[in-house]
């Protein structure tokens, strides 16, 4: 059968062969065995339903193994036989150009070198899936090939439920994930409701198919680790950063030293990952011996050098051993899974990477308390470097949340009202009231055709519309668009692409729309394919999470989810292709809510129309909402969006003198 024979069959009508459990794969940890005698036989009906009843005697048992032996059932012997990659646009099967855009954005966020666990149908994050199992995957991919611009398919975290009726300016796709009742959204309901089959984790581009591999968040890190040096007014060049992580989002964060100038010292405890990263340039160096390793950033300080280290070990290791050697570390920060710390995200000094993953399924509570010690030691080491001038920020993945539920030292002495912690979330402090306030966030965009002379036509458009806006850009946000314009003209020669076509910037609404615009019209002269528009998640309103998107909101609503509601609301009905709205991507389950977007450009007049009216309201809702909360950059960001359209009427906050009180 061809590629799109394949496609079109959805599940097969006879049984595929078993497949071998590929070992070089890196696959997900086992997860905890969590179902009680009765659940296990109700997550095994529940798996059994997408088959038919002549199949059921054979895959029962295959099925019953694979919850024992990995606690899910992923149904590995439906993973297809074709290479798992975007391919142009073209190459999909399928009456609809929206609904083909979104079977390469799915491929790609299954490809081999973008996903941290792709035959898990686990993008990054430890466990944010595309689907749940490969039987939901074939059925999407084939309702995709049939549906037509008056259909839209309707996604129940990670299930088809079907092709419904709707019109052409609805979306193509609407998706949710883990949207469980607000009780019922503790770790272990992901647990058991992931391994009944009826809910996932998204994270945040996973199960809405719009990441991009690891480049999607360098740059953010790259803004983030270039303010934190200007925030202690030293030069990155010869500066050391320390934190951790190699997956899919925190494996950006060499790559982003690299392009800051700063030595970058990254810990990873998983040899697969630390390797990958290495072999795609992300990393320069992979260090297995502290002594080395310390030696090693000696050289590169003295040198004034622009390096990126992995340590394959804990990071606990690498700060403690710095702080004994009396090592200066100039900013420090973590990025390792805490929004998952029970299942992978997060891994305990001490003990090997394969005794951690034994623990972890077969004693769970030990697992948890060992992390949790960890913590402590983490925290405590950070103390004794700060204490000597360090400055550390969290990087929005529930460090500092799950170090203070250890009992670890991270308490602010005197917390005020968001200000609970000792060190600050790196939105407190860099992103939000530089970048999200005055509307800048990562705007996205994939060339569909699969050909990198577009990307760089694209890349060279943009860089156009941003230089040409920078002229007469007020002086709020020159940095921004300086910032920005340096970015994309290193685009090219940073190699950032993994998977496909793919490139992120941070713009605000008007730069959103200016780029499209010019992108849109591109297309119709043929000059390039049809791009799609996207953006993470973490922006100005798309999430509500009050430990990093809206850590700098203090009037007390960053624990209401209203924006995020009303953003994916909102581009449902002003045009955009897909939407989706997640439980708890980025920083874990219960902890935040997030809405998604994806829009296809084809040249036509009507994605004219869709991208003017979805992408302003994408951004100035969430100026709007931080406007109210009296952050001074909103509000001269959202008058400064009044003046612009006169069709805007937000309501302003009138701010009281401290004096009265």
């Amino acid at each position: 059968m061809t590629f799109q024979e394949q496609i079109q069959q959805g599940i097969p009508a006879e049984l595929p062969q078993p497949k071998p459990f590929e070992t070089q794969i890196n696959h997900a940890p086992k997860r905890k065995e969590i179902l009680n005698d009765q659940e296990k036989k109700l997550a095994l009906k529940n798996a059994l339903r997408y088959f038919e009843p002549k199949f059921h005697a054979e895959l029962l048992p295959e099925f019953k193994k694979e919850l024992e032996d990995y606690g899910r059932i992923y149904m590995y012997r439906f993973r297809p036989d074709y290479e798992m990659k975007a391919r142009p646009i073209s190459d999909y099967p399928g009456k609809s150009e929206q609904a083909k855009a979104i079977m390469l954005m799915i491929q790609n966020n299954l490809d081999y070198a973008v996903a941290q666990h792709p035959h898990e149908l686990i993008t990054y994050g430890g466990n944010g899936a595309v689907f749940q199992n490969w039987a939901q995957y074939l059925l999407t991919m084939k309702y995709l090939s049939e549906m037509h611009d008056e259909q839209t398919l309707v996604m129940y975290s990670g299930h088809p439920m079907g092709l419904f009726p709707s019109h052409k300016d609805a979306p193509r796709v609407v998706v949710t994930n883990g949207m469980v009742i607000p009780n019922y959204s503790k770790p272990d309901d992901w647990e058991k409701f992931n391994a009944l089959g009826v809910s996932q984790y998204g994270q945040m581009t996973a199960g809405s198919y719009m990441y991009i591999g690891p480049q999607g968040i360098v740059h953010g890190t790259t803004i983030t680790v270039l303010n934190a040096f200007r925030k202690i007014n030293k030069n990155p060049k010869g500066g050391l950063f320390v934190t951790s992580g190699l997956g899919g989002m925190s494996g950006a964060q060499p790559k982003a030293g690299n392009i800051a100038g700063c030595i970058t010292v990254c810990a990873e405890v998983n040899p697969k990952i630390a390797k990958i990263r290495h072999e795609q340039k992300w990393i320069d160096e992979i260090h297995e011996n502290l002594d080395q390793l310390f030696e090693r950033v000696k050289k590169a300080k003295e040198n004034n050098e622009t390096v990126s280290l992995a340590f394959l070990g804990n990071v606990v290791e690498v700060w403690e051993k710095f702080a004994e050697e009396n090592l200066k570390i100039d900013i420090g920060s973590d990025q390792t899974s805490l929004h998952n710390p029970w299942a992978g995200g997060y891994y305990p000094v001490g003990q090997s990477f394969e005794e951690s993953n034994k623990m972890m399924a077969e004693n769970p509570e030990l697992f948890k308390e060992k992390v949790q010690e960890s913590l402590r030691k983490h925290a405590a080491a950070i103390n004794r470097h700060t204490s000597k001038g360090t400055y550390f920020f969290d990087y929005g993945n529930a460090f500092l949340l799950e170090a203070s539920r250890a009992g670890a030292d991270v308490m602010a002495e005197n917390p005020t009202l968001g200000r609970e912690f000792k060190y600050p979330s790196y939105v407190q402090d860099i992103m939000g009231p530089m970048c999200f306030d005055y509307g800048f966030g990562p705007f996205r965009w994939v060339c569909t055709s699969g050909k990198p002379e577009d990307l760089k036509k694209t890349d060279d458009i943009a860089c156009e519309i941003l230089e040409e806006m920078k002229k007469n850009s007020p002086a709020e946000i020159q940095q921004q668009m300086a910032d920005n314009i340096q970015w994309i003209k290193g685009a090219q020669e940073n190699k950032l692409v993994v998977g496909s076509q793919a490139r992120i910037l941070y713009a605000d609404a008007e730069g959103r729309m200016k780029i499209a615009e010019a992108f849109n019209m591109a297309i119709k002269k043929g000059e390039i394919g049809p791009v799609v528009l996207g953006r993470d998640h973490h922006d100005v309103s798309g999430t509500d999470s009050p430990y990093r998107e809206t850590s700098n909101i203090y009037d007390g609503s960053r624990f209401t989810a209203d924006m995020a509601i009303h953003n994916v609301i909102g581009d449902s009905f002003r045009g955009a292709t897909w939407v989706s709205i997640h439980n708890g991507g980025g920083v874990g389950w219960g902890e935040v809510i997030n809405g998604g977007f994806g829009m296809l450009l084809d040249g036509s007049e009507d994605a004219d129309r869709r991208l003017k009216s979805m992408l302003f309201w994408d951004v100035n809702n969430g100026i709007s909402r931080r406007s109210w909360a009296r952050n001074e950059g909103a509000i001269f960001a959202i008058k400064r969006a009044m003046e612009a359209e006169p069709n805007l009427k937000v309501t302003l906050p009138n701010l009281v003198d401290e004096g009265l009180f």
